[in-house]
């Protein structure tokens, strides 16, 4: 099982950006993205389940993201609008079959390597 994080990059506040994590190796698996800022504890941001029925956001980006799915092409995106100087950090995309609960980080077990975002003027 892989996951490769790609599209982060620098951004000025209300920016935009569209991150894609590629899964390969797997299947009928839930997704999650979470983030991690110098000297901050790892941080839910979102997830969606493999068919995408069940969609779930942090507080902190609700209105602001959107996570989204295509199972042809085994890739999760986050759609990152509004960008504010504090969702600065690594992106982390992560991804397990079952899930007690999307938001706890070490109910996934698979983990890709991160991307940076940076919002800055």
């Amino acid at each position: 099982v892989q996951l490769q994080a790609s599209g982060g990059g620098l951004v000025q506040p209300g920016g935009s950006l569209r991150l894609s994590c590629a899964v390969s190796g797997f299947s009928n698996y839930a997704t999650g993205w979470f983030r991690q800022a110098p000297g901050k504890e790892r941080e839910f941001v979102a997830a969606i389940s493999w068919k995408g029925g069940n969609i779930y956001y942090g507080d902190s980006v609700k209105g602001r993201f959107v996570i989204s799915r295509d199972n042809a092409k085994n890739t999760v995106y986050l759609q990152m609008n509004s960008l504010k100087p504090e969702d600065t950090a690594v992106y982390y995309c992560a991804a397990d079959t079952t899930l007690g609960s999307y938001y706890r980080a070490d109910e996934y077990g698979y983990w890709g390597q991160g991307t940076q975002v940076t919002v800055s003027s």
